[in-house]
């Protein structure tokens, strides 16, 4: 004889199993490391600063009166 199986039950495992493979999904295709975040940031801060270095002031500007 077959073992009764409730339908909730089993729609809700079906949900869950379906969650946890979409969730593994997105880690792949959007997740980053700790590390590779805090190498990001510092790469961004360090290229905004040199880019602030070169930047010209007022007294720098030529004068084309």
């Amino acid at each position: 004889m077959a073992d009764i199986l409730s339908l909730s039950k089993a729609r809700k495992a079906k949900a869950k199993v379906a969650k946890e493979a979409k969730a593994a999904e997105n880690r792949v295709l959007f997740g980053r490391t700790k590390v590779e975040r805090q190498m990001q940031d510092k790469m961004a801060k360090r290229d905004a600063k040199a880019l602030e270095g070169h930047r010209r002031t007022d007294s720098q500007k030529p004068d084309t009166k």
